[in-house]
């Protein structure tokens, strides 16, 4: 399948061609058709699974094709709701990369900035906004938003919106909607609250669904190392310290825990950033646009600010502390591996952590390799989970619903290590990373 096979169009392919994309991942050739024939969607799908392709391009084809009204600014005729910032920004680069040829204006608006240069693009027109919910519901009760012209909406991410206490706020854009409209709906998970609002806003839906969350991680250059807590700070730094990391994002459980982290990498002398719930925006965008940008190397968050962030060619994922939900260490490492690209995923786990280790393992469906020799090994039990073969319906529902991409390991200076451990240290990561790559 490619994208020619999709039916688009010419303006749409050459972009997608400037941007390197030759084949459609599985929820892009499976979305793309159906939001072209007019239909709701239901998208069981991950961030990282090619999602915001799978709606931003038919939706620049059908407004495309809709002719724009002769008088007056552009109505806006698409809105996509998004739960943060740093993904309102990402789907409003992919809009106006995907739609960079034709006539179309995108426009992202969301919090924590002046508003000015927002409601100046608004009263220009827009035939695309892309929204967080908080700044939207400011400006429709300013009456800078107008909906009433509105064809096709997405609710994007609904379970994080749900997490972050935004449900309600949804409902109260979604009341603002005309009731002739397209709907397009993704979740990464179906609780029963946002079951219950996909059934109230889809009209006869067509759902896709793809890779369940089990199964992300089989791309995935994965290691756990067994450490006690007081010697985790060494063990990332000296990690850290090989430049073939390139980039690494780095998993605390908390913000305090976070902050400490930067505390302890900025003080050997790697530069690192936060990002959490109690940093402000822009704060947060800054570390973000730094990470992308190759002046930071270590990003560290917590699972809340990290999940949505979409970062190419992100080599490593540190799992500082493991999880106590295995369904987070998925998304956690699904961060790196895609579009086709190499990806490692290094767990530190302690002694109270070896049951979050036994349960993520159980749910991915195999046991992580532990790598023993290096400085800070932790003797202990050591963990396995009972892996059962996979059903034969397990690996069909994985084959019916396939993952897909949207668009080394370590070096030491340990203190008090012998020259001999950093030297065995060294050889033996890397050369762990270098098989597992080939096997890729």
């Amino acid at each position: 399948m490619t994208f020619e096979g999709l039916n688009l169009i010419e303006p749409i392919l050459k972009a997608l061609k400037t941007e390197g994309y030759t084949e459609p991942t599985p929820i892009q050739a499976q979305s793309i058709p159906i939001v072209l024939e007019h239909h709701d969607l239901l998208g069981c799908a991950q961030t990282g699974t090619g999602k915001t392709a799978a709606f931003a391009i038919p939706i620049l084809q059908l407004l495309n094709a809709d002719p724009l009204p002769e008088r007056g600014p552009r109505p806006i005729r698409a809105l996509i709701l998004t739960p943060t910032r740093e993904l309102a920004i990402q789907i409003g680069e992919s809009f106006q990369a995907y739609g960079r040829h034709t006539n179309l204006r995108a426009q992202v608006i969301f919090g924590g900035v002046s508003q000015k240069s927002q409601t100046d693009a608004l009263r220009n027109g827009v035939d695309i906004l892309i929204a967080t919910p908080g700044r939207l519901i400011d400006l429709i009760n300013q009456k800078y938003v107008h909906l009433k012209s509105l064809k096709m909406f997405v609710l994007d991410e609904a379970d994080r919106m749900l997490d972050m206490g935004f449900i309600h706020d949804v409902r109260r854009v979604i009341t603002q909607l005309p009731t002739k409209r397209q709907t397009l709906f993704f979740s990464a998970t179906m609780p029963p609250e946002i079951q219950k609002l996909a059934d109230t806003i889809l009209k006869d839906p067509i759902k896709v669904a793809v890779t369940p969350v089990a199964s992300t991680a089989e791309i995935i250059d994965q290691s756990v190392y067994f450490v006690e807590k007081k010697d985790k700070k060494a063990l990332l730094i000296d990690m850290l310290n090989d430049r073939a990391i390139r980039s690494a994002l780095v998993f605390a459980r908390t913000k305090h825990g976070a902050n400490k982290i930067v505390k302890d990498l900025v003080g050997a002398g790697i530069p690192a950033e936060a990002i959490h719930g109690n940093k402000s925006q822009n704060a947060r965008q800054a570390a973000l646009q730094g990470f992308k940008t190759g002046r930071l190397r270590v990003l560290v968050a917590t699972d809340i600010a990290a999940r949505g962030i979409d970062i190419d060619a992100l080599s490593h994922v540190f799992n500082y502390e493991l999880p106590n939900i295995p369904e987070t260490y998925v998304h956690r490492i699904g961060r790196t591996g895609r579009a086709g690209a190499s990806g490692v995923a290094i767990s530190f786990c302690d002694s109270e952590e070896r049951p979050y280790l036994r349960d993520i393992q159980k749910l991915i469906g195999k046991n992580i390799p532990v790598v023993t020799l290096h400085p800070y090994h932790s003797e202990g039990e050591v963990v396995h989970a009972a892996v059962a073969q996979k059903s034969k319906s397990q690996q069909t529902g994985q084959k019916r619903y396939r993952d897909e991409p949207s668009r080394s390991n370590t070096g030491f200076s340990p203190n008090g290590a012998s020259r001999q451990s950093k030297n065995r240290f060294r050889s033996t990561t890397r050369s762990t990373t270098n098989t597992s790559s080939g096997k890729r």
